[in-house]
């Protein structure tokens, strides 16, 4: 008899069944796209691996993705709103250009705000329409890291890619930033626990620093946490770089600044004797007392270590693609915001080209906004102008924005639906792979049909010829 045959009733009524593995996508059409990039955030994570449900056109399971990466990829599913409405009413897409581009050239200060959440090729197209009818142009930097671009203009920046950061960086110090919640991956992906070329065993290999006004999530991850009294950054990094210099400070530094003599040269020590270090700052030091000056004394830090050791600095940011807005306004114009083409030349005056001045003060005429909801919240004058003159609204779902913009397009997100070149926050170009498409076009259809309009209607009148 075999083995089986022998067996009790007890044994075989006790057996447990061999449970078969149900496959969660069975009869669905099912797409895998790897190396798909995440937009979310400046992290501009490229790793991802996107489970797509070609037919109900969604997102099943985004591999690798944050906490933050996953809902952004989960929420985009079919859409049914009208593609384009003129005054609330639905209308046909060459109605939503014509009209568009009738109230940008009729306007005298047309002003254009946003991009960061759009790819490159639409930010350049954005840059040529507006130098055509001598606009405004602006992008979300200007309320974020605004003084940071700032600095860069006056100081300059002692920059690297985050990929040398992962490989060589042994001191990280990451000053006025939360990026445990705002970039749940900078710490695991590129700065603080994964093993580089000179960094083999991660973490153990580093010293990380964070400096705040006080705790938060990220606190954990330093080994060492400076807290500096609020409004005061400006004085501890000027203090930090007269000690680097071998100048002496004041006594009464932990008074004024609420950090030690002692921590203070400590951490001196620590950066002039590292091997590669770091400075990351978020808006905790550009959003307060010292603004651009706060920024600019820590790029200057990062160039006075680099008579001692290697040292970098840049800024942690937020949106998908703003260092790609930077960047091309930049490279288009010489600046990186707030840039202004009335005199038929670009001219760069934060306070008075940036959009919440422009607005503040009533003097733009029209604002074409793009990927960005600056009516829920700029200040109270800003808003209340944007109310009584035309808006152009593009972006992918109804904000306060488009719900008071004379044209609003329903568009395509990037990285999801349409491909295009964006910027990681460390200046380095990637490639998107959309992962399904969508009924709607993408900023950079919309906005070239805007551009070639504008351009049919002024006949050269007003448009400057290229060299």
């Amino acid at each position: 008899m075999t083995k089986e045959a022998t067996q009790t009733d007890a044994q075989v009524k006790n057996k447990k069944p061999v449970s078969k593995k149900v496959d969660p996508y069975e009869g669905k059409n099912i797409k895998i796209v790897k190396d798909a990039t995440c937009t979310f955030c400046g992290c501009v994570c490229d790793d991802m691996e996107l489970t797509v449900d070609v037919d109900e056109h969604r997102i099943l399971k985004a591999k690798k993705a944050c906490v933050l990466g996953r809902a952004w990829f989960y929420e985009h599913k079919v859409d049914t709103r009208p593609g384009v409405l003129i005054d609330g009413k639905e209308a046909t897409f060459q109605e939503g250009v014509e009209a568009a581009a009738q109230i940008l050239i009729d306007a005298k200060f047309p002003t254009t705000y946003g991009m960061s959440d759009s790819t490159c090729e639409s930010q350049r197209v954005t840059v040529e329409i507006m130098d055509t009818i001598n606009g405004n142009i602006d992008t979300t930097t200007s309320v974020c890291h605004g003084p940071s671009g700032m600095a860069f203009q006056g100081v300059g920046e002692s920059t690297a890619t985050l990929g040398e950061v992962k490989n060589r960086a042994d001191l990280v110090i990451y000053w006025g930033g939360n990026p445990a919640e705002s970039h749940p991956r900078h710490f695991t992906r590129y700065a603080v626990t994964p093993k580089g070329m000179y960094i083999p065993n991660g973490k153990k290999d580093r010293t990380v620093v964070l400096v705040d006004v006080r705790r938060t999530p990220s606190t954990p991850v330093a080994d060492i946490f400076m807290q500096v009294k609020p409004g005061k950054d400006f004085e501890v990094l000027w203090a930090l770089r007269a000690l680097v210099k071998g100048k002496k400070i004041a006594n009464d530094i932990e008074k004024q600044t609420g950090v030690s003599r002692e921590v203070l040269d400590d951490l001196v020590d620590r950066m002039k004797n590292c091997q590669f270090g770091v400075l990351f700052f978020g808006m905790g030091l550009t959003m307060t007392r010292g603004r651009h000056f706060n920024s600019g004394a820590l790029l200057s830090l990062a160039a006075d270590l680099n008579e001692f050791t290697h040292f970098v600095a840049k800024p942690v940011r937020g949106h998908g693609n703003v260092t790609g807005a930077d960047n091309v306004v930049s490279w288009q114009t010489g600046y990186p915001f707030g840039v202004n083409f009335n005199r038929g030349y670009p001219r760069f005056n934060p306070g008075e080209f940036t959009t919440t001045d422009v607005l503040s003060r009533g003097e733009a005429d029209a604002a074409m906004i793009i990927a960005s909801d600056p009516a829920s919240n700029f200040p109270k004058a800003a808003i209340e102008h944007m109310k009584k003159i035309p808006i152009i609204s593009l972006d992918t779902k109804d904000t306060v924005t488009s719900s008071i913009a004379k044209v609003r397009f329903a568009v395509s997100t990037y990285g999801i639906n349409t491909g295009g070149t964006v910027y990681r926050m460390d200046d380095v170009p990637i490639t998107l792979r959309p992962a399904f498409e969508s009924t709607y076009p993408g900023d950079q259809e919309v906005l070239e049909a805007i551009r070639d309009r504008v351009k049919k209607l002024l006949s050269g009148k007003k448009a400057r010829v290229a060299a």
